[in-house]
């Protein structure tokens, strides 16, 4: 149980901190939009490549924030039952929804994404579009990258679960 606890505190940490510095992303793409907003409306004049960084930094924010979210239970849940269920129940359905989904899922994404990142490198991608950004293909990469750090937190809730049902079971005996 120490290294299911160890793993935890691990994981957690590492995706604390990788949250931590990915949240300074949404202070970027808030000074990104502003001055894409100032040359389109003041200046009348317009970017492909700061409207392609707009959209990649919201991307890289959403796809290295996901852990962290699930890390801090700040995910968007169907919340009809499990606010009402007590810490037993809820480490239960904690389990179970990682094995039969997140897991799966993220092993999935990381699978599937290796030959779309592979390419993409392969082929040095860039924008298709005329002054659009160069190297799609670093982008691309926090696909499998940002699941990879799903997968790690999933196994740590998992743990997580394990021992909050132990601990619960050694109380009531």
């Amino acid at each position: 149980m120490k290294l299911l606890n160890r793993y935890v505190e691990f994981v957690n940490k590492l995706n604390s901190t990788i949250g931590k510095y990915t949240s300074w992303l949404t202070t970027a793409l808030v000074l990104v939009v502003v001055f894409d907003v100032i040359t389109r409306y003041v200046f009348n004049e317009s970017s492909v490549a700061i409207q392609e960084l707009e959209w990649h930094l919201f991307a890289i924010l959403f796809l290295m924030g996901a852990a962290y979210t699930l890390q801090n239970d700040d995910h968007v849940r169907v919340d009809l039952f499990y606010s009402k269920f007590n810490a037993k129940q809820k480490a239960w359905l904690n389990i179970v929804g990682t094995i039969l989904f997140l897991i799966p899922f993220s092993l999935l994404i990381i699978y599937a994404s290796q030959n779309y990142v592979y390419s993409s490198f392969a082929l040095n991608e860039s924008s298709p579009d005329p002054g659009g950004l160069p190297a799609r293909y670093i982008l691309k990469a926090f696909i499998p990258l940002s699941f990879t750090f799903l997968l790690l937190q999933g196994f740590s809730l998992l743990f997580k679960s394990i021992l909050e049902i132990k601990d619960f079971n050694e109380e009531t005996s």
